[in-house]
């Protein structure tokens, strides 16, 4: 069966994430040491012990999910003696996962990663103030409807499709009047729910240029290698494999739109019939078959699901 491994983004973090990992693997303590050691902060123990509300900081939460993200994939490769390229034809990442992607790839070194989504939690943070921006998830409209809502809301202010995540399921994100304006649009259009996101600040939209200004003078630096395995990037929504190409993509990706429908319509049309998610969470798998009905998602986020993913090679 032809696989893509897929990489989850910010909402799947939960305390205790990777523990069990870490306990029972030594490759996956290596990635914890890694990560720790390169930010110069314990986040392991912050992610097993807590707070939760530390953990689910931006700038905390995506270096965490990469790390437990990358600790699986290398379990899977130390306990099947496979590489990731002998294992899936494709990786992907949903928003910050697809530094997850790259890392597991070999584009990009674990502590490379690590410390770039650390500065990216913190200028995306930074670049809205706390209460300004909002985000909000649309169900039951498709993405032109969600779009119309989204242009009508905005009355001169920034409001837009951030998230295309499945058919049905659009987020918006923009200036809080503006999404506050498009809760109430969103329901009078036929809207099933048109919820606030409990995020803190507008992702995936231009309010966040100063975050992306930010992510192009690091990732300038960056050492960024030809990927094992050809990443299939949100914002265009199809493979790349060229480094100078991932570098402006990341960049543009703070700003644009996680194209994560289309990703996975791509994927199925490149071949694949299994999307594994590596790391915490069931977002990304649960999101399979209502995007492409006969595509199958399995998750592998503990040593049982290592374990029975290994029995399924």
């Amino acid at each position: 069966m032809t696989s893509a491994f897929v990489f989850p983004g910010q909402g799947s973090q939960a305390v205790g994430m990777g523990k069990e990992l870490a306990d029972a693997f030594p490759a996956a303590r290596e990635v914890f040491q890694e990560v720790d050691e390169a930010l110069e902060q314990n986040l392991s123990r912050l992610m097993w012990e807590g707070p939760g509300e530390d953990l689910t900081l931006t700038e905390n939460a995506q270096p965490a999910l990469m790390s437990v993200s990358l600790a699986v994939l290398r379990v899977l490769e130390s306990e099947s003696g496979k590489s990731l390229s002998d294992m899936c034809a494709l990786v992907a990442g949903h928003s910050l996962g697809e530094y997850s992607a790259l890392a597991a790839a070999r584009s990009l070194t674990i502590s490379d990663a690590a410390k770039l989504l650390k500065l990216r939690g913190q200028s995306m943070q930074e670049a809205v103030p706390v209460g300004e921006g909002a985000m909000a998830a649309v169900l039951g409209l498709d993405l032109d409807a969600a779009e119309a809502v989204a242009a009508e809301a905005a009355q001169g202010e920034i409001c837009t499709a951030a998230n295309d995540n499945a058919p049905g399921q659009v987020v918006l994100s923009g200036a809080k009047a503006a999404i506050e304006r498009a809760l109430v649009i969103a329901k009078e259009k036929g809207a099933k729910r048109a919820v606030l996101l409990p995020v803190s600040a507008p992702f995936h939209c231009a309010m966040m240029q100063p975050a992306a200004d930010k992510m192009a003078e690091a990732l300038a630096s960056a050492d960024i290698q030809a990927p094992s395995v050809p990443l299939v990037a949100n914002v265009v929504a199809e493979k790349i494999i060229d480094p100078s190409r991932i570098r402006d993509l990341l960049v543009e990706q703070v700003c644009g739109r996680v194209r994560w429908r289309e990703s996975v319509s791509y994927m199925k049309n490149q071949g694949v019939e299994q999307l594994v998610e590596v790391g915490a969470g069931k977002v990304l798998s649960g999101l399979v078959r209502r995007i492409e009905r006969d595509m199958t998602g399995v998750n592998v986020g503990t040593p049982a699901d290592v374990e029975a993913f290994l029995n399924s090679l």
